[in-house]
């Protein structure tokens, strides 16, 4: 028997919605980067940088100050970077759970504090509080403005990684520089001044939270999609511990020129401090070339090529470095700085595209890893150098870039990952 529909009249005339079903990750890559966004956030990390970079930069003036042997200088790196190490994971696995657009700003608040405590510091227990707190406002800083950047990619991944990771490195350059124009010559109070650098910083960090704000429920919303040819989980456990190894190579070098360098300088070729100073500043200046370099071209060629050419292709001139005299010295360690750093965007994305649910905590595990790295490093090297002499140190840590051969255990991605 045939049964007649009966359609209601308001179903006729209402109009069908069709909800947007385009993931926001697709949208975003139709648009391409949101470079003020990129911009900003770069210049946030410029400004962090600049102002950690600044500890390092007056390890003379303390030492001096406080007779303080290079075991003593070793744990003030160990307090300041051990502190972000410890938190940068745990951080980013509560932001990847429940973001925090404001957070950036809050963060920067403990640098701005810990420089200013810096700067009245009389004891060498005050001191190490003051490394702490500006480790912690990096703590807080890195995870979450990492995401941020890989969100304004636009799909651009390495670019948006290598542009954010420049502005770090361009700061870190910078502290040794103003280190020498403004700290030596009117000395630890001048620390003081550089506060104002990190109330410029919260004041462009609240304006990018405003931006991120309406971006998080977007983010919830998009499931993650996982690629039929990724790796395995073996295999992804086997590629984090040997990007962290590869992390471990590059960082615990480059924390034996950005520590000790001006000390070798000092000690074997007699130079001042400021001019010992502009040397490191030469170093920092092409490690950040290096960091941007790297990122587009692992958008380009393939991440696992980069960090094999810049692990490995730095091996002759890091051997080559504790037997140059002083203006090979400064060429070989800008060749050193441009080659070794072009690895880091390439390390971070690489880890980031294998547990891609698990962003925050990623970013912040091996941003994490690079500090504890250089911190612990920082310690155990200044116990070497107090034994055995500062030159022993650089032969010793020449080799360190070899470990660059474990990137042949690195999977290789599926160019959708990519």
């Amino acid at each position: 028997m045939n049964k007649s529909v009966v359609v209601p009249e308001q179903a006729v005339v209402a109009p069908v919605i069709v909800p947007d079903v385009t993931p926001p990750s697709v949208a975003k890559a139709a648009a391409g980067p949101a470079y003020l966004v990129l911009g900003g956030i770069s210049l946030s990390h410029f400004l962090n940088d600049t102002m950690q970079s600044l500890i390092p930069s007056v390890y003379p003036i303390l030492k001096a100050s406080y007779a303080l042997d290079f075991a003593q200088i070793g744990m003030i790196t160990l307090a300041f970077q051990f502190t972000a190490s410890l938190l940068q994971p745990l951080i980013g696995y509560f932001t990847d759970k429940k973001a925090q657009p404001f957070s950036l700003a809050v963060g920067m608040g403990f640098t701005f504090f810990g420089l200013l405590l810096l700067s009245v510091a009389q004891h060498y227990a005050v001191i190490l509080v003051a490394a702490s707190l500006v480790g912690l406002g990096s703590a807080v800083f890195h995870p979450e403005s990492a995401r941020i950047a890989r969100l304004a990619s636009g799909g651009r991944f390495g670019f948006a990684q290598s542009v954010f990771q420049v502005g770090g490195n361009l700061g870190t350059s910078m502290g040794p520089l103003l280190a020498a124009l403004i700290v030596v010559p009117f000395g630890q109070p001048s620390l003081a001044w550089f506060s104002s650098i990190a109330a410029l910083a919260i004041v462009v960090l609240w304006r990018i939270g405003l931006w991120y704000k309406p971006q998080i429920t977007a983010r919830k919303a998009a499931p993650i999609p996982i690629h039929p040819d990724a790796p395995s989980s073996r295999r992804v456990v086997i590629a984090l511990a040997v990007l962290v190894a590869l992390l471990l190579s590059k960082q615990l070098y480059v924390s034996s020129l950005s520590s000790y360098y001006i000390f070798y300088l000092i000690d074997k070729f007699s130079v001042s401090t400021q001019a010992a100073q502009i040397y490191l500043f030469v170093f920092l200046a092409s490690n950040a070339a290096g960091a941007f370099l790297g990122g587009p071209l692992g958008d380009r060629f393939g991440r696992k090529y980069v960090i094999w050419f810049s692990i490995l292709g730095a091996l002759p001139f890091t051997l080559a470095l504790p037997y140059a005299g002083l203006f090979a010295s400064a060429v070989l360690t800008a060749i050193i700085g441009l080659i070794i750093s072009s690895a880091t965007s390439s390390i971070i994305v690489f880890a980031q595209e294998l547990m891609p649910h698990r962003f925050g905590m990623i970013s912040g595990m091996f941003f994490g890893v690079a500090f504890g790295i250089g911190g612990l490093g920082a310690a155990v090297l200044g116990e070497v150098a107090d034994h055995t002499g500062i030159a022993f140190v650089y032969q010793v840590c020449a080799f360190l870039p070899a470990i660059g051969l474990l990137a042949v255990f690195l999977p290789k991605m599926p160019k959708a990952a990519r």
